[in-house]
């Protein structure tokens, strides 16, 4: 499933199951769990980092792994990203939909959503979409819309990004500190997901 902002598109019906909410695995898509920096130039829709084509999705080491351990650990797998080559004309919504779903076919079926912001305040494309937005990180926005939409418990959630942004957008929302986790060195994605993996779901401490 793939989600953009209600501007865009009408979102999907909320979660209605009965019961406690869920904490997720956030992830943050290009360069966290697919390749981007290390593409060449022909992947892009334009502008360097503007992937949109379906065949170049490409995931990076450890991160089929690491969708799989956070389903397995009881934690529900979110994709949030941004996605301004929209709004800088590089791509339509079709495009960075099928670009999506196939990120999800790629990783596993055990993502429940991507959450995708075509808004950018320096676009050149759709006027309408030229502008900052709620979704677009490091604002919360996506987090907040995945949390009613799949009912989800973003105090007990964790976001994993290669970007400061990724980490501003979940303590925004309300997750820990200690569980917005920006990969850099050490901190690689198969050593994030050992830190989440000493906090599966139902545990205590």
């Amino acid at each position: 499933m793939v989600v953009f902002p209600p501007e865009i598109r009408a979102l999907p019906d909320a979660r209605t199951a009965p019961g406690p909410r869920r904490p997720a695995v956030f992830f943050d898509r290009d360069d966290t769990l697919i390749a981007n920096a290390t593409l060449p130039a022909e992947a892009f829709a334009g502008t360097p980092g503007d992937l949109a084509d379906p065949a170049w999705i490409r995931p990076l080491p450890d991160a089929i792994d690491a969708c799989a351990r956070a389903v397995s650990l009881g934690y529900a797998v979110v994709l949030v990203t941004n996605q301004g080559v929209v709004a800088r004309g590089g791509a339509t919504l079709d495009e960075v939909e099928a670009a999506c779903v196939r990120t999800i076919e790629v990783l596993g079926p055990g993502i429940e959503a991507c959450f995708a912001c075509p808004f950018h305040p320096n676009g050149a494309g759709p006027a309408e979409l030229c502008r900052e937005h709620p979704w677009r990180k490091p604002q919360p926005g996506m987090l907040l819309a995945a949390s009613e939409l799949l009912g989800l418990d973003l105090a007990g959630s964790w976001m994993v990004g290669d970007a400061v942004r990724d980490v501003e957008a979940g303590e925004a929302a309300g997750l820990l500190p200690s569980r917005c986790l920006l990969l850099s060195g050490e901190m690689t994605l198969a050593a994030a997901l050992d830190r989440v993996a000493r906090h599966p779901v139902g545990a205590h401490g």
